[in-house]
């Protein structure tokens, strides 16, 4: 895994594979909860699935970003891994684009 501060508001973090994603995402989540005021681009390149376990921290990351306004944007979701978001009807909660430079320019337009 990797927690790099992109910019003053913005984190990029590469997830590893389970078991170690579940981990990773509860220390972003006390890091953005401590610090607040950042966005999270979250990088599921290295990802071929993930559990119901990590499901339920990354919902729990996406409401702590919404509640500071901030957001939560996922690229580089491999087909398997996306075809779980759709199964569980959670392909509308989270924002999606392809890869992390992409999802990095949106979020710096934005602000």
């Amino acid at each position: 895994m990797g927690i790099q501060k992109w910019s003053d508001d913005v984190l990029l973090v590469t997830l590893a594979e389970e078991p170690q994603m579940g981990e990773e995402l509860r220390t972003v989540t006390d890091i953005v909860s401590r610090n607040g005021e950042c966005s999270v681009v979250v990088d599921f390149s290295d990802v071929d699935i993930i559990t119901s376990s990590s499901i339920a921290k990354m919902l729990k990351l996406r409401k702590t970003l919404k509640d500071q306004g901030k957001r939560l944007v996922l690229c580089g979701v491999r087909s398997a891994t996306k075809g779980i978001f759709m199964v569980t009807g959670l392909e509308g909660v989270f924002e999606f684009v392809e890869d992390k430079f992409l999802a990095l320019a949106g979020l710096q337009l934005a602000n």
